[in-house]
């Protein structure tokens, strides 16, 4: 007797307008209890998912690997290109980037936050924090914000738009 060919039930999460592409895998992660290479291993790509999360797009995500990611999110590839940077847009992956403020509005990384050209956000008109204005820490990836608080000294990501500079 052979086993039944058995796709794995997943938790479908979806993703926000303008959301990174490391924040939403680190979602569909943590939903799903996944670690950057289980997700790679389930979408037949390997250990590439830990470079995305980490804003290492060199070489770019190839339309192959977008659409394997895709097949296993159940997100179609074009809305994952998205998540991208535009094709010439400068990709800065460290420091982390975030306005504090729009966060405290939707929870979520802005792909934008990262390009290199952008140092602030169009939105409020504040300063793009790069580190805690408490302990100075520097964020993690956005792949770890679980729950929108500094590693370190846990001060709300919300609570950082009062010393944000305009």
């Amino acid at each position: 007797m052979t086993a039944p060919d058995v796709k794995p039930w997943l938790f479908i999460i979806e993703p926000y307008l303008g959301e990174s592409l490391s924040h939403f895998l680190g979602r569909f992660r943590r939903a799903n209890h996944l670690s950057p290479a289980g997700l790679g291993n389930l979408a037949g790509i390997g250990a590439v998912v830990a470079r995305w999360e980490r804003f290492h797009f060199n070489p770019r995500p190839s339309q192959k690997e977008l659409e394997a990611i895709a097949f296993v999110v159940e997100v179609d590839a074009d809305r994952l290109a998205q998540m991208l940077s535009p094709a010439g847009v400068g990709m800065q992956h460290e420091p982390i980037r975030l306005c504090g403020a729009c966060y405290g509005e939707n929870p979520y990384h802005r792909i934008e936050w990262q390009y290199k050209s952008v140092w602030k956000c169009d939105r409020h008109q504040l300063k793009l924090l790069a580190k805690c204005p408490n302990c100075q820490a520097p964020f993690k990836m956005p792949a770890l914000w679980e729950d929108g608080y500094c590693h370190r000294c846990r001060m709300l990501f919300a609570e950082m738009a009062k010393q944000q500079k305009s």
